[in-house]
């Protein structure tokens, strides 16, 4: 991580990041399933540099949605003046339930 020189240690963006998670865990709206971590069982580059995990939520609309990506923008890492924004970032996919669709009914 590019941690900068006023103190920040990976124990206080550790323990921010789940702060998040607790977070999210507790919004109302959302039923949250679990995390993945792919940092052993990734062969191969990652997409984004250079880690990537997974939150798997069933959540209750896009307004729920962006107010737990609204977490990263908040939460305070350490005793610095730095949020968490600064060493993760978030893309929220947001869809439906996979179905199989019915021949000639539309979506």
């Amino acid at each position: 991580m590019d941690l900068p020189k006023d103190g920040v240690t990976t124990a206080d963006v550790w323990a921010a990041f789940v702060a998040m998670t607790d977070l999210i865990k507790r919004t109302p709206g959302v039923d949250f399933i679990g995390d993945l971590d792919d940092d052993v069982h990734m062969v191969g580059p990652s997409e984004s540099w250079p880690w990537t995990c997974y939150l798997l939520a069933d959540v209750d609309s896009q307004e729920t949605v962006a107010a737990c990506c609204d977490f990263l923008r908040t939460i305070r890492v350490g005793e610095s003046d730095w949020k968490l924004w600064k060493y993760a970032k978030i893309e929220a996919r947001v869809g439906r339930a996979l179905v199989p669709r019915q021949p000639g009914v539309p979506r």
